[in-house]
């Protein structure tokens, strides 16, 4: 069955280039631009493609938008209340990253992600420090 499929196709490429059907397609004669997916693990490749082709980001691109999110919001809150629970929803989002991918996110000094949130989070609190003490 799966040899008659692949004789079929072949006979229609065959035609079809005999016809001249694929002379002028758009991008001839330049290089094709592959995607680099050698840091996806082969068994995800598809499942990453496919989400790609739907606008979906995977999972794990997700978690860190929503903790940029997190961050971003934690930038502009005023009520100590608030600001533990995002703090909380922020180390929540973290700790599932790092479930997620089996190893953790990398937030050491050097790391840059691990800088700027600190550096964020400290000068937002210095501000807010500042404010206070008027």
């Amino acid at each position: 069955m799966l040899e008659a499929f692949h004789r079929i196709a072949d006979e229609a490429i065959r035609k079809a280039q005999q016809e001249g059907g694929f002379d002028n397609l758009e991008g001839a004669g330049r290089p094709l631009r592959l995607e680099d997916d050698s840091m996806i693990p082969p068994d995800l490749r598809m499942a990453y493609k496919i989400l790609k082709n739907a606008d979906c980001l995977p999972p794990e691109l997700e978690t860190r938008k929503d903790i940029s999110n997190a961050l971003e919001l934690l930038e502009t809150m005023e009520d100590e209340q608030e600001r533990y629970r995002q703090i909380q929803k922020l180390n929540l989002l973290i700790s599932n990253l790092n479930a997620k991918r089996g190893r953790s996110m990398a937030l050491e000094e050097n790391d840059d992600y691990y800088r700027r949130l600190v550096e964020r989070i400290t000068v937002r609190g210095k501000a807010k420090g500042t404010d206070q003490d008027r």
